[in-house]
């Protein structure tokens, strides 16, 4: 009887074994990532056009947005698991409760390619930072655009009071009354900044004196980071890749950049794609810095964490 059982107990773990070992692999895990129509996607592009995602075992899905507000409405309502922005609209997602995470810089502003310009209109006479006291500058309210004027306009010594602004949150229109001269000045992106200079826009300063303001970030809802880190890790290493590929040969994307509308079809053929950085994430003094400004704005009303909203844990 003694033998029959432990015949029968051998027999189960024989069936059982056999169970696990027909289990097939469990395939890759698709990460949602909301994307806007920018320059700073460019290596996520790359790296699905040349198969980086693939060979990691990571599958990556698009899910377009035509502004920020679209961008945050699809996270929120948990349509994307990931997505480019920035370290204000990280604080202000995580004001509350943390509920995402800054993994790497998508983009950074460095000494010979600019992120953003201050712009003048031609109309206006204005070429100097010292000129602007007073001016209304045409920036979008609480966002990193707004962040990143005040900051360079300080760093070139224009007194805070001086400093004047008015909302013109859409781009398009930003451009089109600073064309115009119904608007002597804007903070305007890269490339649609470089738009604007061949329109007769002057620049009267721009990030690459301050580079330290200006970048932007990839950010997961912290819920898939904690349940798929894998997946993290194995999405940089394809960007890491794709980002070589562009560093080597920036000339190379032209029929990307038009396919995917990442920069104005005017500028196609001359617009220089700038370098995209290295595996990192903001420092401590950046996000301490963007944190007091926020605090400063009443845009949030407690620190928030560095700790807690950015981590290196998951680069190559």
């Amino acid at each position: 009887m003694k033998f029959t059982r432990i015949f029968i107990l051998m027999a189960l773990l024989s069936l059982l074994l056999g169970a696990c070992q027909e289990v097939a692999p469990a395939g890759p895990v698709t990460l949602r990532i909301a994307v806007l129509p920018i320059l700073d996607a460019l290596p996520m592009y790359v790296a699905q056009q040349e198969g980086f995602f693939t060979a990691h075992n990571v599958t990556v899905e698009f899910v377009p947005a035509g502004a920020a507000a679209e961008r945050d409405q699809i996270i929120l309502a948990e349509q994307a698991d990931g997505m480019i922005n920035d370290p204000i609209s990280t604080l202000l997602y995580n004001k509350d409760s943390i509920q995402i995470q800054i993994v790497r810089f998508a983009r950074t502003a460095t000494n010979a390619f600019p992120q953003y310009r201050l712009l003048a209109s031609a109309q206006s006479g204005i070429t100097r930072v010292d000129q602007l006291g007073g001016v209304p500058i045409g920036i979008s309210e609480g966002t990193v655009i707004q962040y990143v004027n005040e900051r360079l306009l300080t760093a070139e010594g224009l007194a805070s009071d001086k400093i004047a602004t008015i909302a013109v949150p859409n781009i398009s229109e930003r451009m089109q009354l600073l064309d115009s001269g119904d608007l002597q000045a804007a903070m305007m992106p890269d490339p649609l900044s470089n738009l604007a200079i061949q329109q007769g826009a002057v620049v009267v300063t721009d990030d690459t004196r301050h580079p330290e303001y200006a970048y932007s970030t990839y950010a997961f809802r912290l819920p898939v980071i904690e349940q798929h880190p894998q997946a993290i890790r194995s999405f940089l290493a394809a960007i890491d890749e794709a980002i070589a590929l562009i560093n080597a040969d920036p000339t190379a994307w032209d029929a990307l950049l038009t396919e995917q509308g990442l920069v104005p079809a005017s500028l196609i053929g001359s617009y220089e794609i700038p370098s995209f950085p290295p595996a990192s994430v903001p420092t401590q003094d950046q996000w301490a810095d963007a944190l007091a400004w926020a605090l400063e704005r009443g845009l949030i009303n407690s620190e928030i964490s560095y700790a807690d909203s950015v981590t290196n844990e998951y680069l190559p």
